[in-house]
């Protein structure tokens, strides 16, 4: 079921604790474009097709990645790209946006989604899994 935009940016807007839906919106624009860069094939689209469209044009037409970036270089990326942005800031606004991208997906989806990243992603994504 894919959700609503308002509903998407609620959601993480209450998540970060952000003042307005367009903090919300900022956050989650740059975190999808970088872990777009991060996905391929199937699973790439099946997790567009559970996100508003607007958010999934932006999964599927990603920053370019030269390198798989770890769990922590995928944070200062964030920070690099939001204004103003610190490590502990952006990593407060990637765990909101990919939590609730986890919302969107399924335990098998999230699960393959888990396996064409590095390893610690799972944390960000709100959904750790077990050793």
């Amino acid at each position: 079921m894919t959700l609503r935009m308002e509903a998407f940016l609620d959601r993480v807007k209450e998540r970060g604790e952000y003042t307005n839906q367009q903090e919300a919106d900022r956050a989650a624009r740059v975190v999808l474009a970088l872990l777009g860069a991060h996905l391929v094939g199937e699973v790439r689209a099946q997790l567009a097709g559970g996100l508003p469209d607007g958010f999934a044009l932006i999964l599927l037409n990603p920053l370019q990645a030269t390198e798989p970036l770890s769990p922590e270089r995928f944070v200062r990326a964030t920070a690099a790209w939001i204004e103003g942005a610190t490590e502990q800031t952006a990593a407060w606004d990637v765990s909101a946006v990919l939590s609730t991208v986890a919302d969107a997906a399924d335990d098998e989806l999230m699960a393959q989604i888990l396996l064409q990243l590095p390893a610690g992603y799972d944390l960000l994504f709100g959904r750790p899994q077990p050793d």
